[in-house]
């Protein structure tokens, strides 16, 4: 089971796929302007894997001193799986500084961690929420996308190429919210794509997300309930 945002979509060992996603690192693009700063909150998200029953992947992205962390965990029948990192945020630059991961099948697996001195670039839940605050902020087209690279759970680096498709609300089981909605592509294997909806003003908050392989839909998740730290509900 490997996973990447991307993977937990096209593999239930996949999740924080986002729920992730998802995700991405190094972003080869114009980073200048202004992103938002994250905010702490609690989320929940439904996830569908063709073949197997649906299941709930919790999402906390919470303040630790000077560092942030994101937790993203599932549990879909004999398949359990759990990501977490640390990371700190700079103006515009999101800096990783350890990823811990773990995933179990019939009760067997293995546990991962990437220490900062590993993460020559960003990991995959660092990475997707450096993503939701870099998109709709880059001149990434479909015509010209931008590059996007982190390490799975191994130390691998994936390479992914993504471009902002619109910013129109969509729907999910939570309610109605404004969207930048995003096509990620793998650069190796050109029959899979990844689509995520991000809010604009809650970096790493997934609104819903899609993996697609051949032309179908193999993994689904959606956002179903979402508890902000403070602040105002979207």
């Amino acid at each position: 089971m490997r996973c990447a945002l991307s993977r937990y979509f096209h593999h239930p060992r996949r999740l924080a796929a986002t729920a992730a996603l998802i995700l991405c690192g190094a972003l080869v693009a114009d980073a200048s302007a202004a992103t938002k700063a994250p905010q702490a909150f609690e989320a929940s998200y439904r996830l569908k894997v063709s073949g197997w029953p649906s299941a709930t992947i919790t999402h906390h992205l919470s303040q630790e001193g000077n560092h942030w962390r994101s937790d993203m965990r599932f549990s879909i029948a004999v398949v359990s799986g759990e990501e977490r990192s640390r990371f700190s945020v700079a103006d515009n630059t999101t800096r990783a500084l350890l990823y811990n991961s773990s995933y179990s099948l019939f009760g067997i697996g293995n546990d991962y961690q990437l220490k900062e001195g590993e993460l020559t670039t960003l990991d995959r839940q660092t990475a997707l929420f450096d993503l939701s605050r870099r998109a709709g902020n880059e001149h990434c087209t479909e015509a010209a996308p931008c590059d996007v690279r982190f390490l799975d759970h191994e130390g691998d680096e994936e390479h992914y190429r993504y471009y902002l498709d619109s910013q129109q609300p969509i729907s999910v089981p939570a309610g109605k919210f404004d969207a930048r909605n995003v096509v990620l592509l793998n650069a190796e294997k050109r029959d899979r794509e990844l689509h995520l909806s991000f809010h604009p003003d809650w970096p790493g908050l997934v609104l819903s997300a899609e993996y697609i392989k051949n032309g179908e839909r193999e993994t689904q998740i959606a956002l179903t309930e979402f508890k902000p730290d403070g602040g105002t509900t979207p």
